[in-house]
């Protein structure tokens, strides 16, 4: 397997209620989007809306389940300062502060917030993962 991690899928209870939430984060649906699945493109991966028990259903899973889920997405940026700009513009969103953002032991700065179906988001500042002029980021050698 190559090191890759190509698409996203969030399973979400509104489709149409998500989409709105991530355009107002900034995030713009491909034209591939339809009412039964929505995608945005972000560098170097996707990130998709689909109905959280069509998406469990697919998987041959079931949909049932509330709480921590075992992961967090994080969305890294270029200033300490943008931390908290993000925060603020996903409560603005519609979104919930779930960690104000905060000094890490690992000399960054960080808070989280949920997404209308509860995901969690990871907001970092890390000044040893830079991030390039297209918004890769990169690890250290």
């Amino acid at each position: 397997m190559e090191p890759r991690l190509s698409l996203v899928t969030l399973g979400v209870a509104d489709i149409a209620r998500s989409r709105k939430f991530y355009e107002k984060m900034g995030w713009k649906a491909s034209g591939a989007s339809n009412a039964d699945v929505v995608f945005f493109q972000s560098v170097g991966m996707i990130l998709g809306l689909y109905g959280r028990a069509d998406l469990a259903a697919d998987a041959g899973v079931s949909a049932e389940g509330s709480g921590f889920s075992g992961i967090a997405l994080a969305h890294n940026v270029r200033a300490r300062t943008k931390v908290d700009t993000v925060l603020a513009e996903a409560k603005n969103a519609g979104g919930r502060i779930v960690k104000q953002a905060r000094e890490t032991h690992w000399g960054g700065y960080c808070g989280y917030f949920a997404d209308p179906d509860g995901h969690l988001w990871e907001v970092a500042w890390n000044p040893h993962f830079p991030i390039d002029k297209d918004g890769a980021i990169h690890l250290p050698e």
